[in-house]
C-alpha cells in the first residue's frame, strides 16, 4: 500500500489551480492507487492531487462503507447542476475542524478515466457534495472558504440544527 503526506491548510499548495492531467500513463495509475490508498489509511472519502502535494486535476472519491464505489476523476468538469443541500463538512487538509456548506443536492460530472476516455457520471447527496469537494481543491479553494459556519468542537462532537433540515 502506498501511502503519500497528506498536506494541510497553511500550505500554498491548496491554494492554487491545478493544471489538466495530459498523460495516461504508469505514472498516473500508481498515483491513482496512492491517493485512493492515503485516503482509505486517513478514513476519508475523497482526496486531491494538491493535498498530496501534485498540482494537477485529479482526484479519487469513494462515500462506500465497504470502499466499493471508488470514483477516479481526472479533468473533472461540472456540466449541471440541481437544487441545493447543507450539511456538514471536513477535510483531510483541515484537521480538526468541520463546518456547515451549501451544495449542489445532484451534478452531472464530466470527467477522464485513467485511460483518457471521456466519462459522465450523475450524482446526488453525499457523493455530490463529496465530488464537488474535491473539485474546489483542483481549484485551490478550501470548504473553509465556502462554508457558511463553521461549527464549534460540541456541534463537532454532537447534533447540528442542519442536520435536521436534510
Amino acid at each position: 500500500m502506498g501511502t503519500r503526506k497528506i498536506v494541510t491548510i497553511g500550505d500554498e499548495t491548496l491554494r492554487k489551480v491545478c493544471r489538466k492531467q495530459e498523460k495516461f500513463d504508469l505514472r498516473l495509475a500508481i498515483l491513482l492507487k496512492d491517493m485512493a490508498d492515503t485516503m482509505y489509511k486517513a478514513e476519508g472519502v475523497g482526496l486531491a492531487a494538491p493535498q498530496v502535494g501534485i498540482l494537477r486535476r485529479i482526484a479519487v472519491v469513494d462515500v462506500t462503507e465497504d470502499h466499493s464505489g471508488l470514483v477516479e476523476l481526472i479533468n473533472p468538469e461540472i456540466t449541471d447542476r440541481e437544487g441545493t443541500q447543507t450539511g456538514r463538512e471536513g477535510c483531510l487538509s483541515v484537521p480538526g475542524r468541520q463546518g456547515v456548506v451549501t451544495r449542489p443536492m445532484k451534478i452531472t460530472v464530466r470527467f477522464q478515466n485513467r485511460k483518457g476516455e471521456w466519462m459522465e457520471m450523475e450524482t446526488e447527496g453525499f457523493e455530490a457534495r463529496a465530488v464537488c469537494h474535491e473539485i474546489d481543491h483542483l481549484n485551490g479553494t478550501l470548504y473553509v472558504d465556502v462554508m457558511d459556519r463553521e461549527l464549534t468542537p460540541e456541534e463537532i462532537e454532537g447534533h447540528i440544527p442542519e442536520d435536521d433540515a436534510q
